[in-house]
């Protein structure tokens, strides 16, 4: 295929329309990593998360026929944080997985890179990422969903209002609910604090 990386996934959904499951894999390809590395911080267990990410291919190839143009990111991620909160609510009365158990850092072979960093790069990321994960399982769902969207994978306002089909004034308070939920449980470690002030800094910059 030739053209733009826009006209490319143009072909890709007309062709997986069509019934083209070629067309459809390379779509997979495109995404499957981003879809699991959402899921996986929303329901902070690798196994569940890798469910999620199947279930919502499954139901992306089922629906192909509903989506008229339109972000296939945000259709898919939308898809995805659905499933989440469905087994969420499936999964309430159950004891919730244990960060410490199964560290979120845990990803199939397809999602994992090669580190090509810095090494205090890498040690100031991996320690801000340990930190997060305890903090984000500590949120309410929509809070956690909405922070792990803006914060973590760069999503705008719009866009994650798109996502989880709610207003832009309910993604603002769930962001700053969370965002202040997350001070709250760092507040007692000023190394933890430290790095996400600077992380959420560098964040609202690059939106501004």
């Amino acid at each position: 295929m030739s053209g733009t990386d826009h006209e490319i996934e143009q072909q890709l959904i007309i062709g997986a329309q069509n019934g083209d499951l070629e067309s459809f894999n390379l779509i997979v390809d495109r995404y499957q990593a981003m879809v699991y590395r959402v899921c996986l911080r929303v329901l902070s267990d690798p196994g569940r998360a890798e469910d999620a990410t199947q279930d919502t291919f499954i139901k992306a190839h089922a629906a192909l026929s509903q989506h008229h143009g339109g972000s296939l990111k945000s259709w898919l991620m939308r898809i995805a944080t659905n499933r989440c909160y469905d087994m969420i609510r499936a999964e309430r009365r159950r004891p919730a997985a244990s960060l410490e158990a199964q560290p979120v850092e845990s990803e199939p072979s397809w999602s994992v890179e090669p580190a090509t960093e810095h090494p205090d790069a890498y040690a100031s990321r991996s320690q801000l990422s340990a930190y997060l994960e305890r903090a984000l399982g500590q949120l309410n769902a929509d809070q956690r969903t909405a922070v792990v969207l803006f914060d973590i994978h760069g999503y705008s306002y719009e866009e994650i209002a798109g996502i989880t089909e709610i207003s832009l004034g309910s993604v603002k308070s769930r962001i700053s609910r969370g965002r202040s939920r997350l001070r709250e449980i760092l507040r007692a470690d000023d190394h933890a604090r430290e790095l996400f002030d600077s992380a959420w800094r560098q964040s609202d910059e690059r939106r501004s």
